[in-house]
């Protein structure tokens, strides 16, 4: 009877390892590939200065990182580091040109609209002199009567220590 009672346990034993095995299977292609817009996102130092020139902030860290849709389309985000900017723009993924018309401004509830926007590579310098992407654009919030835009330029995070601000 010990026997048989070994030889089910081996049994039930031997299935249960078979079986998580098989289950490891991803079956399928396991890449799942990238987005449209993959090669302009990433984390960015950026300096900030009105119309008149007046400095507003500098090394402000914002990013840059794909929309769910994957239309062209991503988010800048500064998370209130600089001049409290959150909202979708639309890529030129053959130029690295990028635009947002009135679109919400998710911080602050504010309507921004972007212009000018640019991301070229290989075009900036890091603190510590690496070379890397810059980035450019020109901003409107709409509570701003008086015309102003905010002007945008840095350079993207390399990760470096001697990069760091």
């Amino acid at each position: 009877m010990r026997n048989i009672k070994n030889n089910i346990i081996k049994i039930l034993f031997g299935i249960l390892i078979f079986t998580s095995f098989a289950s490891c299977d991803e079956g399928g292609d396991p890449n799942p590939g990238g987005t449209t817009t993959e090669k302009f996102a990433g984390d960015w130092y950026i300096d900030l200065s009105d119309s008149d020139g007046a400095s507003l902030g500098t090394h402000a860290l914002h990013h840059t990182y794909n929309t769910s849709a994957n239309d062209n389309t991503m988010w800048i985000d500064d998370a209130k580091s600089g001049y409290w900017i959150k909202c979708k723009i639309t890529m030129d993924v053959a130029n690295g040109t990028f635009t947002a018309v009135a679109q919400p401004n998710l911080i602050d509830d504010s309507v921004v609209t972007i212009t000018d926007g640019k991301i070229e590579k290989g075009a900036g310098l890091s603190k510590a002199g690496h070379v890397v992407d810059k980035i450019s654009f020109r901003a409107h919030f709409d509570y701003d009567a008086d015309g102003y835009d905010i002007l945008y330029e840095g350079h993207k995070r390399t990760g470096f220590k001697e990069d760091e601000y």
